[in-house]
Order: structure tokens, then C-alpha cells, then sequence
């Protein structure tokens, strides 16, 4: 399976703090049945210039490959972009795709976003440059009118969600619904540490197999997998 939302890259930003966590973190991972894990380190635009994060992402991640184990996923460099109004036009923004694929990761603002914003994102998803994927959708839910993502999704726009999204009572009954929307395109376990935000991505596929059924979670491993796939580069 494809754990499509992480932070292991280790001292990158709010994630690992070292190689060796990062390490452990990927062991987790392994031993839930990953085995391709994307890094998407926070960008934020107004922090640090594109070729900065760029130059540290890479640093990060040759040091990380130094100590991998035969045991670790196959990882892909992505990110977890910062949307604002006009991001569209960011110089390089190509290269914060997930490497080798058309794949973009954005985290959308936590309020109620304007008609400026969705038809950007429109905009950005009618290019051929990128496939827009929507990260942990469940936060934005509240704040946006309802057929927002029905809409975002018609105009092919992906969302992900993260595993915690399976694991309450009240929240797990929110996850299928979007599943039942066909608003669920990735799983994520946003994994940050070993502590609070550790690798947990076994109990969303452990929820929907219990829920739905064994064949239903191999499907949609199998579909995340497929767009993944759909998307790389020639």
C-alpha cells in the first residue's frame, strides 16, 4: 500500500527529528504493509525560497538513504504544499510534484475558501502540468459549502485523507461517508514522530476491511496504486 502523506524526512521541518527515528518510523511502516512512502515535507511559500527547500529536501534525504534497510519502503519526494491565492504563478512550482509523477500535494487554508480560490485550483487542475491533490480533506469539510468537493473532484481534483480520520467513533462514520461520495482517492497517515503523530496508517485499512470488507480494502490499494501509476511521467 502507499502511505501517500508523511513527514520522515529527518530535521525538514515539524517531523523527524533524526535519521534514526526516521529510520524506525519507515520500519512501522513496513511492518503495516507500505511499501512506497511519499515525503512531503511542509513548504511554506513565505518561509524560504523554492531552491532552498529544494537543496535541504535533497541534503535530507541523502542522509536518510545513507542508513536505509532492506526492510524500509521505497520512498518518493513530494510535498506538502502551502496553498495561497495566486500560487499558480510561484516560478518552479513543477518541481514540488511528486517526484517523477504529475502529483501535487496542497494543504488548503482552514476557513471558508473564496470563489478566487477554488477557481484557481480549477485552473491549476485543467493544466497538464499537475494533478492536484488535496490534502487531509477532513479539515476543510466544515468551512466549505456543501457539493464543494463533489465539484473539485468532477474537475479532477484528488483528495487524500489521513488514517486518524478511522480511528473515533463520530469520525470514522464521517470517513465513509466520503468513501460512499467517492471523495477518497489516498490515505495518509501524516505520521510526524514516534509519540503523538507516529505511523498509524494499519487502523484506516483495518476499519475498512472491517467495515467493508476484505475485498473492497484490496480494491482500493489497488486504485490508489493505479492513479499513482497513471500520473508518472514519460
Amino acid at each position: 500500500m502507499i502511505d501517500f502523506h508523511s513527514h520522515i524526512l529527518p530535521k525538514m521541518d515539524d517531523g523527524s527529528k533524526s535519521v534514526e527515528e526516521s529510520i524506525e518510523m519507515l520500519s512501522m511502516l513496513n511492518h503495516q504493509g507500505v511499501d512506497r512512502v511519499i515525503a512531503t515535507s511542509h513548504f511554506y511559500p513565505n518561509r524560504e525560497p523554492l531552491e532552498r527547500f529544494l537543496e535541504r529536501r535533497q541534503v535530507s534525504f541523502e542522509k536518510l538513504n545513507e542508513a536505509l534497510t532492506d526492510n524500509c519502503p521505497q520512498i518518493s519526494l513530494g510535498a506538502e504544499v502551502r496553498f495561497y491565492d495566486g500560487i499558480s504563478r510561484l516560478k518552479g512550482l513543477e518541481e514540488l510534484r511528486i517526484c517523477g509523477n504529475k502529483l501535487l500535494l496542497l494543504e488548503m487554508p482552514f476557513s471558508k475558501w473564496t470563489d478566487y480560490t477554488v477557481k484557481e485550483l480549477v485552473e491549476m487542475s485543467c493544466s497538464s502540468e499537475y494533478v492536484i491533490v488535496l490534502a487531509h480533506i477532513e479539515r476543510y469539510l466544515s468551512f466549505q459549502k456543501a457539493g464543494l468537493f463533489e465539484s473539485l473532484r468532477e474537475n479532477g481534483i484528488l483528495m487524500q485523507v489521513n488514517a486518524s480520520l478511522f480511528k473515533g467513533y463520530f469520525s470514522k462514520k464521517s470517513a465513509f461517508k466520503l468513501f460512499d461520495k467517492g471523495l477518497i482517492h489516498f490515505i495518509g497517515s501524516d505520521c510526524h514522530n514516534l509519540s503523538d503523530r507516529p505511523p498509524n496508517i494499519k487502523i484506516a485499512y483495518n476499519a475498512i476491511e472491517k467495515k467493508l470488507g476484505r475485498e473492497f480494502r484490496m480494491n482500493f490499494e489497488h486504485f490508489s496504486k493505479s492513479l499513482f501509476k497513471e500520473y508518472i511521467l514519460t
